[in-house]
């Protein structure tokens, strides 16, 4: 078999087999198929797409590029969730407790952020003396004794999609369907879920800017799911504007457990509210979306999600008291306002240009190996649809820096994301579909 060979058959739109795929893969990363050539079969794919067989073939391929968690000791149906990225997305920290107290378990393995959207491990650290590192035994131990531990990733999980992420970064291939939805789904299948609710987010702030690229992605996640026998269900929500108020990660946190404690914004609640029923059903502990939604509805309000937060905090290790007490998390040394200018309706706030004003107080990282500052971020005190006078507060800089000419620059960024009109903005639409695999349900 020559590489040259499948390039070229790929470069005519013809459909790859198992084997030549497996053997681009295990070449590529071994180092025996050079950049070069690699460059060449990711632009042909770019071109001319794959197909749904070959699209599962790469994900699995990568999958088993490296470790691969064995969650087989785990009694029930793992479910894992993952979002393909946004600002101030703190659902994890409500999913995984929320589900757990639910009976269903969850394995999960997080990673951290990078550019304008937040890692869930970065959130963690914010809680003192958590554990983001768990051994291979630690971290099956303790989801078989309470249901739920969230790590890092291993450093050695899909090696073939780290590598080919990087090339494509540097090629312009990152815009390919196939290879984004093998390179979500092969991270997804190697930690070992049995089942998979995708949080796909599509708008200003996430990846996917348009809603019907968002579904094309999504079908084609579903479809990986059900070609490799894993039940998938995706969920099209919306980024045009934050989701919930907090953006920073022991600002997410805080929100979490406000959330948690049935307080939360309406949006963050009622997207883990959704995602959470479907977690539930696909965990086999409810015969239905409306069952579960009943169930994880319950759960968020009688105060057992939030117990389930702070066994978890206290298994890996962190300050389990910041469930009674979040002002115990880091705390930023000045609170600025950001005022508006006008009297009018918020029709839209920038999602992308708050990320980014987000990771230039410290929140997140320009490269990968930035340091962050956990305690700084944004808080909205005004959301699209609400009203505003001249004056008032619409934002809330949490800052460790008050240089003056640093406080002005990063409070006109923040001003300069909120757009106002005059007269009534109806409130967006949170969610826009469901996919399964019978199909799309428009919302």
């Amino acid at each position: 078999m020559r590489t040259v060979d499948i390039i070229q058959k790929k470069r005519d739109a013809q459909p790859l087999t198992t084997e030549e795929i497996d053997f681009i893969i295990e070449g590529y990363t071994s180092g025996a198929i050079p950049d070069y050539q690699l460059s060449a079969w990711a632009m042909a794919v770019y071109f001319n797409g794959m197909t749904a067989k070959e699209t599962a073939d790469l994900t699995m391929a990568m999958a088993r590029s490296g470790d691969q968690a064995d969650l087989s000791s785990i009694p029930g149906i793992k479910v894992d969730k993952h979002s393909t990225g946004g600002v101030g997305d703190t659902t994890t920290l409500i999913l995984a407790p929320l589900v757990a107290a639910a009976g269903v378990p969850v394995a999960k393995m997080s990673g951290r952020g990078l550019g304008h959207t937040g890692g869930t491990i970065d959130k963690l650290e914010s809680i003192e003396g958590f554990q983001v590192e768990l051994t291979k035994q630690q971290f099956l131990r303790q989801v078989q004794e309470i249901g739920v531990a969230v790590i890092g990733q291993s450093g050695n999980m899909t090696p073939a999609d780290k590598k080919l992420y990087g090339l494509r970064d540097v090629t312009a291939t990152v815009e390919s369907i196939p290879l984004i939805a093998s390179s979500i789904m092969s991270k997804k299948l190697a930690s070992g879920a049995d089942a998979i609710v995708l949080d796909v987010k599509t708008g200003n702030g996430a990846f996917m800017k348009s809603l019907d690229d968002s579904i094309k992605l999504a079908q084609a996640m579903v479809e990986i799911g059900e070609q490799v026998g894993r039940e998938t269900i995706a969920v099209i929500t919306n980024m045009e504007e934050p989701l919930g108020e907090a953006i920073g990660n022991a600002l997410e946190v805080r929100e979490a457990i406000e959330t948690l404690q049935g307080k939360g914004p309406a949006d963050l609640t009622e997207l883990c509210l959704v995602l959470g029923a479907h977690m539930v059903q696909l965990g086999g502990k409810a015969a239905s979306y409306e069952q579960a939604r009943a169930i994880v509805s319950e759960l968020l309000h009688d105060g057992s999600a939030l117990a389930k937060l702070k066994q978890l905090i206290g298994a890996q290790g962190g300050d389990a008291g910041i469930t009674e007490h979040p002002e115990l998390l880091a705390t930023a040394a000045y609170q600025v306002p950001v005022l508006a200018e006008e009297e009018g309706t918020v029709s839209q706030i920038d999602a992308e240009a708050l990320g980014v004003t987000a990771m230039l107080l410290g929140a997140g990282r320009a490269t990968k190996d930035d340091p962050i500052d956990l305690a700084v971020g944004i808080v909205l005190r005004k959301k699209v649809g609400d009203t505003a006078q001249a004056g008032e507060t619409i934002a809330e800089l949490h800052m460790n820096n008050n240089e003056p000419m640093f406080t002005e620059d990063i409070t006109q960024r923040t001003r300069s994301a909120f757009t106002f009109v005059q007269g009534e903005v109806a409130k967006p639409t949170l969610i826009y579909a469901i996919v399964t695999k019978q199909g799309i349900t428009k919302l």
